[in-house]
């Protein structure tokens, strides 16, 4: 990988201004949800509880009344991208499609579909066997993926929510801060490297488990996308791993004791 380069536009952008700007953009979103992450996992291992017999809740309900709920959860959902819409907007300075640049269009329907089903069963089987090492070793929380009860929008909220994440994470860690990184003068195994340890803190909240599995998931995402210079096969893979991890467990989680 170290003898690869990655292409980006050129800038007249300082390095200090385009790293005071991917430090903004990270804050605006997922480098918030890293520091309240470390906050979250401090406050679980200093608890008197072990951490395997913690849980950690995820896609829950916000309000009694069903209608409403609904509301929190589209509203939530549809703020999480205003992130993605900023890194776009602010690489549009620059270029005149950012999304095609980035690879995040449909020009390659067909290789994008293979290779992100590809890439999700190479990161999501390990995964769960690491998730469960893991928790039998005391340091992982048992994670309770979705708890938005039985409405009938309960599964189409999941899977907007499963492609929110993949869409935001994908495009804000990987296309966005990996052409600003290249511009501001990072080596391109210093990218890699650096967006998979932030990818893996904002998930400490799930406990050590979640860190190192995302941060290897990071490693491997970065390394396909230095290579394919595509966005889309990333998000296919990640939008299939939260899919089946969300609506999976709505659907098994009185069938399968281990979930």
């Amino acid at each position: 990988m170290s003898q690869l380069v990655l292409p980006v536009p050129r800038t007249r952008l300082s390095p200090r201004v385009l790293h005071q700007e991917a430090v903004l953009v990270l804050l605006a979103g997922l480098g918030a949800s890293a520091i309240y992450s470390v906050l979250s996992i401090i406050r679980k291992t200093v608890d008197t509880t072990p951490l395997n017999q913690q849980t950690t809740a995820m896609n829950t309900s916000k309000a009694e009344q069903p209608w409403l709920d609904l509301a929190f959860q589209l509203v939530e959902i549809s703020l999480g991208l205003v992130t993605v819409a900023l890194a776009l907007h602010l690489l549009a300075r620059e270029m005149q499609r950012p999304a095609h640049f980035l690879g995040f269009d449909l020009r390659k329907p067909g290789p994008d579909l293979a290779l992100g089903a590809l890439l999700a069963a190479v990161i999501g089987i390990p995964g769960i066997g690491l998730y469960l090492v893991a928790r039998s070793m005391g340091l992982n929380t048992q994670i309770a993926a979705a708890d938005l009860g039985t409405y009938w929008w309960a599964l189409p909220v999941l899977v907007l929510a499963a492609c929110q994440n993949a869409i935001l994470e994908e495009v804000v860690m990987i296309g966005y801060l990996f052409t600003r990184w290249t511009q501001a003068g990072w080596s391109l195994v210093t990218v890699v490297v650096v967006s998979a340890l932030v990818r893996g803190t904002y998930h400490l909240y799930q406990g050590f488990g979640g860190f190192v599995g995302n941060v290897v998931m990071g490693l491997l995402l970065g390394a396909v996308y230095a290579r394919t210079r595509r966005v889309m096969p990333l998000v296919v893979a990640h939008a299939v791993l939260d899919i089946v991890a969300f609506v999976g467990y709505a659907l098994l989680r009185d069938q399968v004791s281990w979930l």
